[in-house]
Order: C-alpha cells, then structure tokens, then sequence
C-alpha cells in the first residue's frame, strides 16, 4: 500500500469523525447553547468541505492519466466555497452517470440554503462576533442566518397545524400561571428579547419540534456526497487504475435507511 492510499485512508477517517460530530451537534444547537451551533457549523462545514475535495482529487487523478493535482488546484480554484464544491462534483455525477439511492441532487431550496450558510461559516461568517466588535459592515450572524432560514422553514412547512396550535396554547397556559411570579431574560436565535415563559416555552418547543428534521436534512446532504464518492471508487476498482481504501466501508453509516437515521442522535 502506497503513500496515495494512506494519505485518503486518513482523510476520509478524519472527516468521516467530523461529520457525525456535526450531525450529533446540529441537532443539540438551540438559543440557550449557542456555542453548539458555532460547533456544529465548524465540523459539518470543514466535513463536507473535505467530502467534496476527496471527490474532487480523485476524479482529478481519472482524468489526468493518474497524476496528481498541484496545491492550487485547491487552495486557490476551489477554496472554502461548498457551493462551489457541489457544483463541481455534481459535474461528477453527470460525468460518469452515477444513479444515486438517495437525493439525485441538492437543489431544492432547503438544501441551498444550508450549503450557502455552511459556505459562508467556512469563507468567513465564523468569525462573525469578532466582525461585530471590530466594527465590520460584513457581519451576518449564521446562527440568525440558520434559525430564520431553516428551522422558520422547517416549522412553517414540516410541522403540522395542531402541533403548532398546541404549542401556543400550552405557552399561554405556562405564562398565565407563571408569568407574574417569573423573570425571564434571554436572546433568541433570531437576536429577539425572550423576556416571558410564554416566549421561553414558544422558543424550546420550536427547538424540539425541528431538531429532528434538521438532523435528516444534514444526513441527506452528506449522503449525497458519499454516493458520488462511492461511484468514484467503484469506477477505479473496476478500472484497476490505483489502489485506494474502501471508502464505502468507511462512510458506511451515510447509506443506512433513514426510517433507522431518524431514531439516532448520534452515528458513533
């Protein structure tokens, strides 16, 4: 086994580790532990960062009678910018005709929106706290950019109109009860004061009702990326151009059926 098949071996075990790190933590991020979100955005960004350039390498050496790209190749042409990434390898998929079991490709408005919050974090927006101190018009919050994005889609579009109701019954019943006997001081993910138990309840039950979806929209989109590296390895297997690790064992826990994701909080 050569330095090639060693040096993808650990590459995809390292990101394989970084993104069910993300997976675990985008589903434990809410307003009361905003820190999670800054974790779950730095491993699912830098995961399908390198997820994407895996594809991206390997398809580079098919092509290229078996050489290697040079350090621009990466650094410079791609970057940070997972919407480029998909672009790229869904170029691949089109290329070799690869038929996905999963999503045939990202471009549902969900999906985009999280890979241009993701893209974002990693081009910059992970610094956004320190842009806002030193005074940069630059500054977007993502977890705002998330929470208005995303899980206000999630709420607005998965989640059924009695759940909805019942969530602002019961909030009302809290706050009438303890309302005059509370203080509650916070920040929403959205920057707004939660100052009441009726918008503390409203808030955590939100938080319950699309922290399960969002987990599933995470899983999907690192799913398809593992599908079109599998074709990639299945093509220089078959070919016999050069050895690489079996990436399909690897990623294996991407291919599970999503009825078993859905009842796992963690893919360790």
């Amino acid at each position: 086994m050569n330095n090639l098949f060693y040096a993808f071996l650990k590459e995809a075990q390292f990101t394989s580790e970084m993104l069910s790190a993300g997976y675990e933590q985008i589903g434990k991020a809410n307003y009361a532990q905003k820190g999670i979100y800054f974790q779950a955005f730095t491993s699912l960004s830098t995961g399908i960062e390198r997820l994407g350039k895996i594809c991206l390498i390997l398809e580079y050496i098919i092509s290229n009678n078996i050489n290697l790209p040079k350090e621009d190749y990466i650094k410079k042409n791609i970057g940070h910018d997972l919407e480029k990434i998909y672009l790229l390898v869904k170029n691949i998929q089109t290329k070799y005709n690869f038929k996905l079991n999963g999503l045939q490709d990202l471009d549902e408005k969900i999906y985009s929106n999280i890979i241009k919050i993701l893209s974002r974090f990693g081009k910059g927006d992970r610094y956004s706290n320190l842009d806002l101190l030193t005074n940069n018009q630059n500054y977007i919050d993502p977890i705002t950019n998330w929470y208005n994005e995303i899980d206000m889609d999630i709420f607005n579009n998965k989640i059924k109109r009695k759940k909805k109701e019942y969530i602002d019954i019961t909030s009302k019943f809290l706050d009438n009860i303890m309302g005059n006997d509370s203080m509650i001081v916070h920040t929403g993910e959205d920057g707004a004061e939660i100052n009441t138990i009726y918008k503390y309840n409203v808030q955590s039950q939100i938080y319950y009702a699309v922290e399960q979806h969002r987990r599933i929209y995470i899983y999907q989109i690192i799913r398809y990326f593992v599908e079109i590296l599998f074709g990639l390895q299945h093509y220089i297997q078959n070919e016999n151009l050069f050895e690489i690790p079996f990436f399909s064992e690897i990623f294996s826990i991407y291919y599970y059926d999503e009825k078993y994701i859905k009842r796992r909080k963690t893919l360790i």
